[in-house]
């Protein structure tokens, strides 16, 4: 504390209250491909009911990375999306019939490169890139087209002017704005309109009764779920609406806006899916790469192939505070009658060993209500889902496996039902069951990670205990930085990791610990090289894979004290 230069009380306050924090354990990552929704944006989902909403439903090119998700979020209420696409060739649709479509991939690219007004690309544009934007049309009319107009019975009176540009001398200044389902791809009605915006304003400062922006652009693109602005309107052959943009966009003081000559209709055209690549996807992906930024603990991969895996595997071993979750290639799995577990085997062992991440061993058959058809969908969505549901009814130390928690969902049948002699060849190589047994269900029958080399972190559960372990403790320890090391600051950290280690302990997670923080690891070599060493030995708890239950006939007149002796 700073020296008193004369006499008088000072106070301060010093924080010894730190504990070690809670982190989060059940948030799923994912990469796939949608035909809505931002491209290249982090998208928190929590429900299926969500996924639509952000990323339309599921179509025949998309329906394997669709259900990916969806069936991780039937067992947990949070996951990251990221939605991949081709940035040349994924198009949003726009108003310009004689041209192309362009691609604006999120928000911030809107802002950057589309915002200021580019009349070469028409009017309006899908929010999003894909094909399903060429459903939409997007109608408007001011005080002198109206009467006329095919929406007019949507509002409730003729546009005119308003209030705020009445009070700036102007006039004429609004307009209403509809958008409309026009081919029904969105809402499955053609003709059904989704979205209007009444007497919204020409006026660049224009406002509402509440003071918040009624200048049309804004209003647009900040509250639609389905178009962008892109340029005033120019479409029209008569010479005062080709002029719009001389009074359109401009302020309301003494400004009379140019009335439009017709109502302009227009059908947005050329939005493309385009072709989404596996480089698309690992880049997609990307978007996780910082764990400082982006917190998940849950990575799922959907149909990856090899290539997507193999970067997966490097992303969570990088970050180390997730776990990816893999299955084989379809071609493994279904229709393959006889090699199945061969091909699994072969295809876990082109990836490389790790404890950051899990692979399944099958593909299941679910039903797809969007379009009333089955689908083959790999299961690391719901093997996933099963570790954050596993999170919820008990901690993350537990296994996911088994007939208590591994219970999977929404699910008709399994590419395969392996065998004794299947599971027993694909769990040696680090591939884990999942199995229908008769009255029980459809059951993830393993709890190993892809690590090779037999330790005590080949099993999800020990490795998901350290992630915990080292993610909590390393963002309490933040908070020793820059302080002195010496005995004080030795022991108020081995005080704020005592105790949350035996409530681990106490939980069922850890059988025994020790904390070490004093002068033998802190010497004065390391003291003089501003370091600070805190060792922090742990004993998992081990999960029960192997039961052996001995049943042993005796004669009638034997006691069975001596047989197995007295307890």
């Amino acid at each position: 504390m700073a020296f008193q230069l004369s006499p008088g009380v000072n106070t301060s306050e010093i924080d010894l209250t730190t504990i070690v924090p809670s982190v989060a354990t059940s948030i799923g990552g994912f990469a796939g491909v949608f035909s809505w929704g931002p491209v290249g944006e982090v998208i928190t989902i929590s429900d299926e009911v969500q996924l639509v909403e952000r990323f339309h439903k599921p179509t025949t090119s998309n329906y394997e990375y669709w259900f990916s998700a969806a069936n991780f979020l039937a067992y947990s209420n949070t996951l990251k999306v990221v939605r991949a696409a081709n940035l040349t060739s994924t198009l949003n649709a726009t108003s310009n019939t004689g041209g192309s479509g362009i691609h604006i991939a999120n928000e911030d690219d809107y802002d950057s490169n589309h915002s200021s007004g580019t009349v070469a690309d028409g009017e309006w544009a899908a929010k999003w890139p894909g094909a399903l934007g060429n459903s939409l049309k997007v109608s408007m009319a001011d005080a002198n087209t109206f009467s006329g107009w095919a929406y007019a019975s949507n509002f409730d009176s003729t546009p005119g002017t308003s209030t705020f540009t009445s009070n700036a001398g102007g006039a004429n200044d609004e307009i209403h704005i509809i958008v409309i389902d026009e081919d029904g791809s969105f809402t499955g009605t053609q003709g059904e309109v989704l979205e209007k915006f009444a007497f919204v304003s020409k006026a660049s400062d224009g406002k509402d009764d509440s003071g918040n922006s009624s200048y049309y652009k804004n209003v647009v693109n900040n509250q639609s779920q389905y178009i962008w602005w892109l340029s005033h309107a120019t479409g029209n052959t008569s010479a005062d609406y080709a002029n719009a943009s001389s009074t359109w966009g401009t302020t309301a003081t003494n400004k009379d806006f140019t009335l439009m000559a017709a109502n302009s209709t227009l059908s947005l055209v050329n939005g493309a899916d385009g072709t989404v690549t596996t480089g698309n996807v690992i880049t997609a992906y990307d978007e996780f790469d910082n764990a400082d930024s982006v917190d998940v603990n849950l990575m799922i991969s959907g149909p990856a192939d090899a290539t997507i895996a193999t970067d997966l595997i490097s992303q969570a071993g990088t970050r180390k505070d997730c776990v990816v979750f893999l299955s084989p290639e379809k071609a493994d799995c279904v229709d393959n009658a006889g090699s199945e577990a061969t091909d699994v085997v072969a295809y876990r062992d082109t990836l490389t060993s790790s404890s950051y991440a899990v692979i399944d061993g099958n593909w299941k058959y679910q039903y797809d209500k969007y379009n009333d058809v089955y689908r083959w969908v790999p299961c690391n969505g719901d093997v996933a889902g099963l570790c954050a549901r596993t999170d919820q009814e008990r901690d993350p130390w537990f296994s996911p496996g088994g007939l208590n928690r591994g219970i999977l969902k929404n699910t008709i049948k399994l590419a395969w039902n392996p065998t004794k002699t299947n599971r027993d060849t694909l769990y040696k190589n680090g591939v884990n069951p999942i199995v229908t047994f008769a009255g029980d269900g459809i059951v993830l029958f393993g709890d190993k990670t892809m690590q090779s080399k037999p330790s005590a972190f080949d099993r999800i559960n020990v490795r998901r205990l350290f992630i915990i372990l080292e993610k909590a403790i390393a963002r309490a320890a933040r908070f020793s930085l820059f302080e002195f090391n010496d005995v004080f600051t030795r022991s108020q950290f081995v005080s704020l990791v005592e105790p949350y280690l035996r409530d681990i302990q106490g939980r069922r997670g850890i059988t025994d610990f020790r904390v070490v923080c004093d002068e033998t690891n802190n010497t004065g070599q390391v003291i003089d090289s501003n370091r600070f060493v805190g060792d922090i030995y742990i004993k998992p708890a081990r999960s029960i894979n192997f039961i052996q239950l001995n049943f042993v006939a005796v004669r009638t007149g034997v006691s069975f004290d001596e047989v197995v002796g007295k307890f």
